[in-house]
């Protein structure tokens, strides 16, 4: 039974790997009715937006400042627009942006899925109380959003097999 709404993903984390394309097939391949937004994610973009609109710093400091006051125009409009968040932490770097995401997510009130390896449960575990839901890849992530939207739980592997 699908809510006759579109609804609006944002997908916040680490941009190193394939996690929000793998997303992006999954509901695709389930016809859900969703719109997925995410940051940039061309990391030279991102660090060099700031000066390359209004001009170079001569301290590292204030490059970074002005790019990431850019980037926060973005981040905070697409999450307040958001009916669900994804927070991704990726196996190899520390995501502080991420974790921040994931609390201005939690202080909106908007649901929250974490993304991440089990290794990561200790680091995450405050990040983690606050999520509705913990996947380990994005697939578990495509199925609760099939569940949510329509009320589609997937078959068991032993289902599966019958």
């Amino acid at each position: 039974m699908s809510t006759h709404r579109r609804w609006t993903v944002y997908l916040s984390g680490e941009i190193h790997s394939d996690w929000r394309e793998r997303i992006e097939t999954g509901v695709a391949q389930a016809g859900l009715a969703v719109d997925l937004t995410t940051p940039v994610t061309v990391h030279e973009d991102s660090d060099d937006c700031g000066v390359a609109i209004f001009g170079a710093e001569d301290s590292k400091f204030w490059h970074d400042r002005k790019g990431a006051q850019l980037n926060a125009i973005r981040t905070q409009t697409l999450i307040r627009d958001a009916d669900v968040v994804v927070v991704r932490f990726g196996e190899k770097y520390k995501q502080w942006n991420a974790a921040f995401d994931a609390g201005y997510a939690a202080a909106l009130g908007k649901p929250i899925i974490t993304l991440h390896p089990p290794e990561h449960d200790h680091a995450l575990k405050e990040v983690d109380a606050a999520a509705n839901a913990v996947a380990r890849e994005p697939e578990q992530v495509v199925q609760a959003l099939a569940y949510v939207i329509g009320g589609a739980t997937p078959k068991t592997k032993a289902e599966a097999a019958e």
